[in-house]
């Protein structure tokens, strides 16, 4: 089976997927990468600034990009729960 590789982009910095992982097809790759983004989420954006996005870039054994997912936050504090 070929293997590949979720490298992630956080922000402004790059964690590479130097082990991987084996898929029968590229369905369960993207299958596998968007349901990263919410886990890697959880741990990622809580107190870390109102803007931050968050890649998943999934590689083939040859380092040839073949799909790629992203999720962004954006927040923003309300002036009405400021006054209070």
């Amino acid at each position: 089976m070929p293997r590949y590789f979720f490298n992630l982009h956080i922000d402004q910095e790059v964690q590479q997927d130097d082990t991987g992982m084996e898929f029968k097809g590229l369905a369960e790759v993207r299958k596998t990468a968007q349901c990263l983004l919410p886990n890697i989420a959880r741990d990622e954006f809580p107190g870390g600034g109102d803007r931050r996005s968050i890649v998943v870039l999934v590689t083939d054994q040859e380092g040839r990009p073949v799909y790629s997912a992203t999720l962004d936050h954006a927040g923003s504090r309300s002036l009405v729960g400021a006054l209070s």
